[in-house]
């Protein structure tokens, strides 16, 4: 039976940030990805799409009082394109995130050309 999504990860932005992360960070993280995956419904807890943004959503992690934040967007159907993540300080989420999320995906695109 196939998956309701499928996560692709583009360029390195993604393991970068991954790979900076304690282990219980990163088990945190392949859960969500798997209830991204698997789940015909997410949970706004840990998927959301940002307002204002041109498809942009975020895949929402917490460990603790650590809360993680990875952009990503659809592509064609099912396909999650899984940007850069950063760790979240404040409540909102900083302008220059989401620009930097908004860049990566324009990136995306132009390579797909």
């Amino acid at each position: 039976m196939s998956k309701p999504r499928q996560l692709y990860f583009y360029k390195d932005y993604f393991k970068s940030f991954y790979n900076e992360q304690e282990d219980k960070v990163k088990k945190k993280i392949l859960w969500t990805f798997r209830v991204i995956e698997e789940l015909d419904q997410i949970p706004e807890t840990y998927f959301k799409f940002i307002k204002n943004s041109s498809g942009i959503y975020e895949i929402r992690v917490q460990v603790g009082n650590n809360i993680f934040r990875i952009f990503c967007f659809f592509d064609i159907d099912n396909l999650v394109v899984v940007g850069h993540g950063f760790q979240k300080k404040t409540q909102k989420t900083p302008k220059s995130e989401i620009e930097r999320a908004e860049q990566i995906k324009k990136e995306y695109y132009d390579d797909k050309e």
